[in-house]
């Protein structure tokens, strides 16, 4: 749980102390361990096969793999769907590959920014705080009620369903619709 001005935002999904006494979050029908990395923990979610697929056919395994520490927005398979029919079939085309790492890389931050870090931005920028993306965009980091929410370069938002998943090189948030960059 995370408290602002005394008032509770938002938390990650109930958490579990795995056999070796990791404390895992539950994302897609499956433990994520705070030991493996980004890569490592999202090929296991079912909730995350589009992302991981994309991931691949842009060629930033190697990239997500390595130390970061990096901060994900990471979006479901059912964000994927809300894009227009054909969409990212088109995108994991090897001659598209420009276009999807720019998306991509739109949902990462350097550094590991949990959801404590963000809520302090958010408070210091008096209600919104300006993240710069990997693709060298910006995302704005705002909240809505308890939950924080993402609005990308075209106005468009996302809201953070699961905050929190620990990495070891960095932390994913679990984000409803992708955001897009500037193209």
């Amino acid at each position: 749980m995370l408290l602002i001005a005394g008032t509770l935002v938002f938390s990650a999904c109930s958490s579990n102390l795995s056999s070796n006494g990791e404390r895992t979050v539950m994302v897609g029908g499956a433990a994520m361990y705070p030991s493996k990395n980004i890569v490592e923990n999202a090929v296991n979610s079912a909730d995350h096969t589009t992302l991981v697929a994309a991931v691949k056919a842009a060629g930033l395994v190697e990239t997500l793999q390595s130390a970061g520490p990096f901060t994900v927005f990471a979006p479901t398979n059912a964000a994927f769907n809300l894009l227009p029919a054909g969409t990212v079939e088109s995108l994991v085309k090897p001659e598209n590959r420009g276009t999807l790492t720019k998306i991509l890389t739109y949902h990462v931050v350097s550094g590991k920014y949990n959801a404590r870090d963000i809520a302090k931005l958010i408070k210091a920028g008096n209600g919104s705080a300006m993240l710069t993306t990997v693709q060298g965009g910006m995302l704005t980091a705002t909240m809505s009620g308890k939950s924080l929410i993402l609005t990308d370069a075209a106005g468009n938002k996302s809201t953070v369903t699961t905050a929190d998943v620990n990495q070891s090189n960095g932390v994913i948030h679990v984000i409803d619709r992708l955001v897009m960059p500037k193209m």
